[in-house]
């Protein structure tokens, strides 16, 4: 029986710019002059782990690099546009979610997050007020596939390994999960909740 849903926030709940779905980086050579590809290099392929997994702070890494490859930027600006164009909401699945809480069920969200990300998806998003929690890796201290991520998270809810579903969008996650007692399905678009469910409800 399943008494927890566990849900995995980018791909899932949330899916890119509000207008149009598309990356949050999308627009950034337009808009501030550099490339997605730099920042990638840049702050995303040598720090983006340490922040992930809450060893290091999103101002510390990024506000340096945005001084290099964009000094006219200010930290805060850029990720005020990051946060506000990662914010599409999949509404239909919150409606679902709502249905699954009003039957009974907990739900939670666990999440690769750091600090900054995970507080605004929380209050400013309002997802804080559509689910019973967060889970997420900057807090952990480890981020999904990590089979810790699940332990935590397991011992944390105060759920049976058993009594918790993960919709997630990346296999490598879902698999872990399963590796790790959970149950686990992988999300992608045209699935819905009420189906989903029929493979673990009595």
């Amino acid at each position: 029986m399943i008494s927890a849903l566990m849900v995995d926030v980018d791909g899932v709940l949330v899916g890119g710019r509000p207008r149009d779905g598309r990356p949050w980086a999308s627009g950034i050579e337009d808009d501030f002059g550099f490339s997605v590809e730099q920042l990638q290099l840049e702050f995303f392929a040598p720090y983006w782990n340490n922040i992930i997994v809450g060893r290091s702070t999103l101002d510390r890494y990024l506000k340096p690099v945005l001084a290099e490859i964009a000094p006219h930027l200010r930290y805060e600006d850029f990720v005020a546009y990051w946060f506000e164009n990662d914010a599409r909401l999949n509404n239909d699945l919150l409606e679902q979610l709502d249905q699954q809480r009003r039957s009974g069920r907990r739900v939670y969200l666990a999440t690769n997050q750091e600090h900054a990300r995970a507080a605004h998806l929380m209050e400013v998003l309002g997802l804080g007020s559509r689910c019973d929690g967060i889970y997420y890796s900057a807090a952990l201290g480890c981020r999904k596939p990590d089979k810790a991520f699940f332990d935590k998270v397991s011992a944390l809810s105060g759920f049976q390994t058993d009594q918790l579903l993960l919709i997630d969008d990346t296999p490598a996650n879902v698999t872990a999960a399963q590796a790790s007692g959970w149950n686990a399905i992988i999300w992608s678009d045209g699935c819905t909740l009420e189906a989903a469910m029929r493979n673990f409800d009595p």
